[in-house]
């Protein structure tokens, strides 16, 4: 699994309250979601987002409650990975049900800029900083949890075993 993108970089301790704020709790319609995502930030932050971009964060992403819409909102604004130096527990557990990968890199975020843009490689566990040509080697994701997500997360991979797939 490979991706390729734009760096939108956050801070430290981004809540799922920041990420899709309570009063857009009322849909799962993903692209919906997306429409509002980060709002807690920033109303328009998800204008500056295009299809294939890349969330770059601090330590504790995810923190807060734990809501299945947080990691639905980031891939409804078109963003299919998240990379941050930590991510809270029941956040990381969420997002790769939901389908959305998660690369913890520790003190390396530090050296990804907003906008820089990276090429990164899950199977291998590779990060490629195009704009400042540097790469960063990650600890590479369980066969299982990459299986997860390339049938779109745990809902899917369960309808494909009950399929006998």
């Amino acid at each position: 699994m490979e991706f390729r993108g734009k760096v939108h970089k956050l801070g430290a301790h981004i809540d799922t309250d920041a990420i899709i704020p309570a009063r857009f709790l009322v849909t799962t319609d993903v692209k919906e979601l997306g429409g509002h995502c980060m709002a807690g930030i920033d109303p328009k932050w998800v204008k500056k987002v295009s299809e294939g971009d890349i969330i770059v964060a601090g330590p504790n992403f995810g923190c807060g409650s734990s809501r299945e819409h947080a990691p639905l909102a980031i891939l409804g604004a078109g963003i299919p990975l998240v990379i941050a130096h930590s991510f809270a527990r029941i956040f990381y557990r969420n997002a790769f049900n939901m389908g959305l990968p998660l690369i913890e890199i520790g003190d390396m975020w530090e050296n990804i800029d907003e906008g820089d843009e990276l090429k990164v490689n899950l199977v291998k566990g590779e990060i490629q900083n195009l704009t400042k040509n540097q790469v960063i080697n990650t600890p590479k994701l369980p066969d299982f949890m990459l299986n997860l997500l390339k049938v779109g997360g745990l809902i899917e991979y369960v309808k494909n075993k009950i399929k006998g797939n």
